[in-house]
């Protein structure tokens, strides 16, 4: 399915020296703002206070959160535990206060405006589950990374799993570092949004590394160089990556704008996750190719001849 189809390919290769530029400027800045600024990691990682609460009738989570952020306790969470009527509230950790404390005050706040909702459960996350949760989550994106390598590695060369392992970690340290920047909060729904990037930019990255792969293929481009193929390539795919990331990005903004706050973390790294991978699998994976060397001897294997017994 196509909207529109380029007669004429559009040359992106001679453009590579420059989006790569780009992409090592704004891949130094994110890390600049790690290094300087760090995450603003949640109550998952950090440990604090779980409140779980259950109301007689449907309560509205934004005078909830209004509430608790009364309280002036931090980054509190609040957010539906499946119904209108159970509410999970998570608080930091407060060095003051214990954490009895700190679910009586929400509680008798709570019971203020609204006598009829009942404390149900409350838990203390220490500081060393939030570190174990880190080093999960770290061990989750390896683990993926590694997984993209060996795949792509079989699928096609080698050469293609490095440069897509380097444009997909490029969309990573782009989001981390726009959460460092903004200092906003990094909680196991970022992580879960990051993780799904990362499996979106290798799908874009396999769409277009197939079509230059048949396209070393093709005896009507056999007389062309290396990166007339690769541009015939993306230059092919664009009206479908158009189709299929402008639909995908559509449904991600309306997951911002109407999510509320418990979707607001994962929405927001989609979004950006999303254009990044878009840039990144198009002009970075694929000058990435021409820096290592790919050629068409790469993609082609030579066809070997086998000998007639003679009789």
């Amino acid at each position: 399915m196509e909207f529109f189809h380029i007669k004429r390919d559009i040359p992106f290769m001679s453009y590579g020296k420059l989006t790569t530029a780009i992409s090592l400027a704004t891949f130094v800045l994110a890390v600049a703002f790690l290094v300087m600024k760090g995450l603003n990691l949640g109550v998952e990682f950090t440990g604090g206070t779980v409140m779980e609460l259950r109301y007689a009738q449907s309560v509205d989570l934004n005078q909830v959160r209004e509430k608790v952020d009364s309280l002036k306790y931090g980054e509190a969470q609040v957010q539906s535990l499946g119904t209108t009527r159970d509410v999970m509230v998570r608080l930091p950790n407060i060095k003051t206060k214990t954490s009895a404390q700190l679910s009586n005050e929400v509680l008798n706040l709570l019971k203020a405006d609204n006598s009829a909702v009942e404390l149900r459960k409350v838990e203390f996350i220490g500081p060393s589950v939030g570190s174990e949760l880190v080093t999960h989550g770290a061990t989750a994106i390896l683990l993926v990374c590694v997984g993209i390598i060996a795949y792509l590695a079989v699928r096609f060369e080698w050469r293609f799993a490095v440069s897509a392992v380097i444009a997909n970690m490029h969309d990573v340290i782009i989001i981390l570092g726009c959460f460092a920047l903004f200092q906003w909060e990094f909680s196991l729904t970022v992580l879960a949004g990051i993780l799904a990037v990362l499996g979106y930019s290798v799908n874009e990255s396999v769409v277009v590394f197939d079509r230059i792969r048949e396209n070393f293929r093709k005896p009507n481009l056999r007389g062309k160089t290396v990166p007339e193929v690769i541009d015939n390539a993306i230059t092919a795919t664009i009206s479908r990556t158009i189709i299929t990331h402008g639909s995908t990005e559509c449904m991600v903004l309306s997951m911002l704008i109407f999510g509320g706050a418990a979707l607001h973390g994962f929405a927001m790294a989609l979004t950006i996750g999303i254009v990044f991978g878009i840039y990144s699998s198009v002009l970075v994976a694929s000058p990435l190719l021409l820096m290592l060397g790919v050629t068409r001897e790469n993609m082609i294997k030579p066809v070997r001849i086998k000998e007639e017994a003679v009789v």
